[in-house]
């Protein structure tokens, strides 16, 4: 159940409608998802939410699959069910297949588990990393 309702029209705000307008075109969707929705409420998070998405996720030095796939690691990391089912959506558009999906969770399976015991032995950082 979730935790506060989106407003029932939050387009009548027309600072919400421009970042809808603004997400719909950039993603060249009609589509706007739940999380946008929720952060409706608040339309100055919403706009500076929705700022920090469209200037990170765009073309870089990475490239768009390999952003997604982070962002897959860690919202399974960080057990965040919608953005973990709503980008490995956006990764499987980008080209993502089972296997590498597969892949995907063992490195971030095995790098949770060694980060763990490194943290809880407190093992020095090797001089030759530093």
């Amino acid at each position: 159940m979730a935790t506060i309702k989106p407003p029932l029209n939050p387009e009548a705000d027309l600072r919400v409608k421009a970042v809808f307008d603004d997400i719909r075109a950039t993603r060249k969707t009609d589509f706007i998802n739940n999380f946008w929705k929720a952060l409706a409420n608040d339309p100055a998070l919403l706009a500076r939410t929705w700022g920090l998405v469209k200037a990170t996720m765009a073309p870089g030095a990475l490239d768009a699959l390999t952003k997604e796939m982070i962002y897959v690691a860690v919202s399974a990391t960080n057990q965040c069910n919608y953005c973990l089912a709503s980008h490995t959506e956006g990764a499987k558009a980008k080209g993502m297949t089972p296997e590498m999906f597969a892949e995907l969770m063992a490195v971030t399976g095995l790098a949770n588990m060694t980060n763990a015991l490194a943290g809880a032995y407190r093992v020095p950082i090797d001089k030759e990393f530093l």
